[in-house]
Parts: structure tokens; C-alpha cells; sequence
């Protein structure tokens, strides 16, 4: 028989701020596929993020049945199960436009780099947890996680990812941050990255990537070519003014001007359709979703789960800011989703799987006040 308190501390609220987040991105996604819609009724990508959603919701549901305490033994094997992966992407994947970033397994395609992000919370939450690692830890206990969070991201940006690859460091930066970091030692990162900022941009970054910053940089630099997608996307937001030009009605869209429109720039699609009101609705949105997923840490009586729930809301903020960001020309074009919005099914099902972490430890924080 299920524990009555279960149900008493589950979040709704984060169900419904959830739930209008994926409205928003379902209309946008159909605004953004339309054509393909009335040439596929039944078979496009509107149809498919609906079946990601459902499948992406189903797990989440039952993955609140599971003890999230139980996932603190079981983390070392997540962790070396998904560098596994993350290593079979890069001998086995499948390329796509010069990137390996999908692995086939069964006949289900899917992202590990979009799973690593959640399997990385939950390790982090165990190590700094534990009875060995107190606040301000010294800096040999950072090591450790340092070490655990850099493999992954080196593999990641191997395949090459370079949005998943920053957004797994920011929000493994968030989680350590939140346990406490003396000043001197970020000095001593800071001081470290310095020096390696030129052989990172000499050797690590693809032509394309460094072509992408130079275009931050300066924006009409090739306005045609690699400055083709932030400039399209900035006249897409621009053009929606106040109110948006109305649903189905924007331009950019319409006539195909707006690249990658259904994944990364979906937020453009939006914003020219519904304007700066829809903007702002959709940023307050996703605002509260973080504030709620990080009143569940304060909430939280120990601190495995709030460091979850601080990792979880880490990873919304994060992944929201840099997809915005990127849209409105602020950042360089690194391609990764907007949360919750975006086309894509492993994306859609690994966030959904975070949200039900944080809401596991929301269910169970009674279990620690009644001690």
C-alpha cells in the first residue's frame, strides 16, 4: 500500500508550470513542421514529439516509485555504463553532418549525451553527500568529481557537442559551487584555464565552431554563410514585435528562411509568432520551473536530494539560458535544445526523467523529518 505522504508532498505545481512549457513547445513544433503536416498527416515530427512526450512523462511517472536513496549505490555503475556509451557514440555512432552524436541500439536511436547529464547529478550528489566531504571541501576532495566531470565532457565534445559538452560542465560547476568553493581555489582554475584558452581554440575546436564565435564577435562577418543562421534567427524576433504576427503567420518560418527551426532555433519560431509577450510568458515560465525544482532543495532534509534537485534546476537554467542566448545573439551557435520545447526525443525523455528526481525527492522528504 503506497505511504499517504507520498501524494501530500508531491509538487503539482511544477506538473502544471511543466505542462504549459510543453504546450508551448508542441505549438511551436506544429507552426514550425506545418507543411510537413499537411504533406504527412499522421507521420511528421509534430506526431513524433507527442509519442516522446508521452513516453517522456510514462517514465517520469515511474520512475517515482523508486527510492531516489537507492540511486546513490547504484550511481558508479550509471556512471561507467553511460562513459561507456558515451565511447561507443564515437566508434559505432552514427554520423550525422560530420557529427557522431546517436547510438542504435535494438532499433531505437538515441543521445547518450543527453542522459550523461542527468547520470553526472546524481554521482556528484552521492560523492558530495557522503560523510567524507564537508562544505568548503579542501582541494583535494575536488579532485575527484573535477576528474569525474571532465571525461565525460571530453567525450562529449569529441563526438563533436559543444552545447552538451558546456552545458554538463555548468551544471557540474552549479552542483560544486552549491557545496562551497573557497575564492582561492576558483582563482587557481581561473589562472589554469588562462594559459589554455589558445591550444583549446587551436586544437580542440572545429573550423566551424571557431567560425561561429568569430560571427558572435562580429555579426556581419558572413552574412550568407556561417553568419547565415543567428541572422535569420535575430530578423525572425525582431519581426514579431509586441504581439507576434499570430500563429502560423510568421514569415521566417513560413518560407523556410529560419534554419534548424523545429530543434535549436524553435525559440525564434515562437518569439515571431507570439512576440515579446509570448517571449516574456515563456521566460517567466521556465523561471518558476527553476525557482519550484530548487525550493524542493531547500526543502529536502538531506542532502543527497538537494543536491539533486539543485543539479536538476541547474540543468532547465542552463540549457534554457545558453538555447536563448544563442537565438538572440548573445552566445555562439552551439546547438543544444531548449528544454521541454525543442524536437527531440532524447532530450525530451532525459529532462522528464530530471523533473521526476526532483519531484522523488520532494514525495520522500518526510521520510527526514520524521528523525
Amino acid at each position: 500500500m503506497m505511504d499517504r505522504r507520498l501524494i501530500e508532498n508531491f509538487d503539482w505545481s511544477i506538473i502544471w508550470v511543466l505542462s504549459a512549457i510543453m504546450c508551448i513547445g508542441l505549438l511551436s513544433i506544429y507552426s514550425a513542421v506545418y507543411t510537413q503536416i499537411q504533406a504527412r498527416p499522421t507521420s511528421n515530427l509534430f506526431v513524433k514529439q507527442i509519442v516522446w512526450l508521452a513516453i517522456g512523462l510514462t517514465l517520469m511517472c515511474a520512475s517515482l516509485f523508486i527510492n531516489y536513496q537507492r540511486l546513490k549505490a547504484v550511481s558508479p555503475w550509471l556512471y561507467g555504463m553511460i562513459v561507456f556509451l558515451l565511447a561507443a557514440v564515437l566508434a559505432l555512432g552514427r554520423d550525422v553532418h560530420g557529427s557522431k552524436r546517436w547510438l542504435e541500439i535494438a532499433g531505437f536511436q538515441f543521445q547518450p549525451s543527453e542522459f550523461v547529464k542527468i547520470i553526472i547529478i546524481i554521482q556528484l550528489a552521492g560523492y558530495f553527500s557522503s560523510q567524507e566531504v564537508a562544505n568548503f571541501p579542501r582541494i583535494r576532495k575536488l579532485i575527484f568529481p573535477v576528474m569525474l566531470t571532465i571525461v565525460p565532457v571530453l567525450l562529449v565534445l569529441a563526438e563533436p557537442d559543444l552545447g552538451s559538452a558546456i552545458a554538463l560542465a555548468a551544471v557540474a560547476g552549479s552542483m560544486i559551487l552549491f557545496v562551497g568553493v573557497r575564492w582561492r581555489y576558483l582563482a587557481i582554475v581561473v589562472l589554469t584555464i588562462i594559459p589554455l584558452a589558445m591550444p583549446m581554440w587551436q586544437r580542440v575546436l572545429k573550423p566551424y565552431q571557431k567560425q561561429r564565435v568569430l560571427i558572435l564577435l562580429s555579426p556581419d562577418r558572413d552574412p550568407l554563410g556561417a553568419g547565415y543562421h543567428i541572422r535569420q534567427s535575430k530578423i525572425a524576433i525582431g519581426s514579431g514585435m509586441l504581439w507576434g504576427k499570430g500563429f502560423l503567420k510568421g514569415t521566417q518560418n513560413k518560407l523556410h528562411f529560419l534554419p534548424e527551426k523545429q530543434t535549436d532555433f524553435i525559440f525564434s519560431v515562437w518569439a515571431e509568432e507570439w512576440g515579446f509577450v509570448g517571449c516574456a510568458v515563456l521566460i517567466l515560465l521556465f523561471g518558476l520551473l527553476i525557482f519550484l525544482v530548487l525550493r524542493i532543495a531547500a526543502r529536502s532534509r538531506d542532502r543527497f536530494g538537494s543536491l539533486i534537485a539543485v543539479g536538476v534546476g541547474g540543468l532547465i537554467m542552463w540549457q534554457a539560458l545558453i538555447n536563448i542566448g544563442m537565438v538572440l545573439g548573445l552566445l555562439p551557435v552551439v546547438g543544444i535544445p531548449l528544454p521541454f520545447v525543442s524536437y527531440g526525443g532524447s532530450s525530451v525523455i532525459a529532462l522528464c526523467l530530471a523533473v521526476g528526481l526532483a519531484e522523488n525527492v520532494s514525495m520522500r522528504r518526510y521520510v527526514f523529518q520524521s528523525h
